[in-house]
């Protein structure tokens, strides 16, 4: 069966992620069919809209391959260098997209799920969604402009988020600004149907619906205002519900040189999704070479002892020599753009 399905369904056209075995995970050559469904449905007088869904009941999508990503680092084939350069340039193409491009986020949304989804102009959450950005747990970084999108969420909430790649619920990921809709899962499959022969901003004003609270607006995130990590967790302390709990916990065991990392690149983040993106590739293609990253998925997904042995320092190399590194410029090799076109609009000015 193939990885991504595509279908013309009257005014929509539907995009599904079809890997359920594997949680929809994304691979270079999934990214690229649905860029060039996205290209060939732009200027298609029959497609007024465009909608994305994962096959199976877990999620719309857990992430990239990380266990790739390790492979490359033994043997530098440059498989991940490819794949971020396709991968980032369609998160480009769903933020700019000229039509409605509606993300179903149901289930499990991660990584690279969030990257085909919140960039969109209708993202949908249900009662089943866990969305979030979980590198920093693996010796990475938010990417997928990931960095971009938690820059602009509200202060505290996006360095939480970031911070701690902690999985949110729907009205979370709607208050971060990675969602804008909650629809009851049982009605998906009816909206669906009713973007077939109506505009999505007509549709979803008779589905959305509030969702239960989530947590983000408790007081114990704004401890997330705190300028470094140990004062964020001195301010952890006083507080004792469970999410706060979990907060701090999972802001102990995330990565320190990633959590330094994602720190600069939020403070450099924000204005322009493309600018971003470049910096994010920069950083991802220099991360290969911080023992870090590989550590980080060996614990994760090779051989799953969750016991990471983060790399403190590295000889001769300061802790703010350590992250510039991942800034340095990639000479013939950046980001650019060329899949794309020349007639889109950048929309992350705004």
């Amino acid at each position: 069966m193939p990885e991504i399905l595509t279908e013309r369904r009257g005014l929509l056209g539907l995009i599904t992620l079809n890997r359920p075995k594997a949680l929809n995970a994304l691979n270079a050559d999934m990214c690229r069919t649905i860029l060039d469904a996205l290209l060939e449905w732009k200027d298609d007088p029959n497609i007024a809209q465009v909608a994305v869904m994962g096959a199976g009941e877990r999620g719309l999508c857990a992430g990239g391959d990380i266990v790739a990503i390790h492979r490359d680092i033994l043997d530098r084939s440059g498989a991940s260098a490819d794949f971020w350069r396709i991968e980032y340039q369609l998160n480009v193409m769903i933020d700019e997209y000229p039509k409605p491009y509606i993300a179903l986020m149901d289930g499990i949304v991660l990584g690279g799920g969030i990257g085909i989804s919140a960039h969109g102009s209708h993202r949908i959450v249900t009662e089943t969604s866990r969305c979030g950005m979980p590198e920093v747990g693996i010796g990475f970084f938010p990417d997928v402009g990931g960095t971009h999108l938690l820059a602009r969420a509200p202060h505290a909430a996006g360095r939480l988020a970031a911070l701690t790649g902690i999985k949110f619920g729907a009205a979370d990921t709607i208050s971060l600004g990675l969602a804008d809709s909650y629809v009851p899962r049982d009605r998906l499959e009816s909206l669906l149907a009713d973007l077939e022969t109506r505009p999505v901003v007509d549709v979803l004003a008779n589905y959305a619906e509030i969702p239960e609270p989530g947590f983000l607006q408790e007081e114990w995130v704004q401890a997330f205002e705190e300028p470094s990590t140990p004062a964020v967790l001195l301010a952890l302390e006083q507080y004792g519900t469970a999410p706060a709990r979990d907060a701090q916990q999972a802001l102990k065991a995330a990565c320190p040189s990633s959590v330094r990392l994602v720190e600069e690149l939020m403070r450099l983040a924000g204005a322009d999704l493309r600018t971003d993106l470049q910096r994010e590739y920069r950083a991802a293609v220099n991360r290969l070479d911080d023992p870090d990253l590989a550590e980080g998925i060996r614990a994760a997904v090779i051989d799953k002892d969750r016991n990471p042995q983060w790399t403190d320092a590295i000889p001769s190399m300061s802790h703010e020599q350590r992250t510039q590194r991942h800034l340095a410029p990639l000479p013939g090799a950046e980001l650019n753009f060329a899949l794309l076109g020349k007639d889109l609009e950048e929309k992350s000015r705004s």
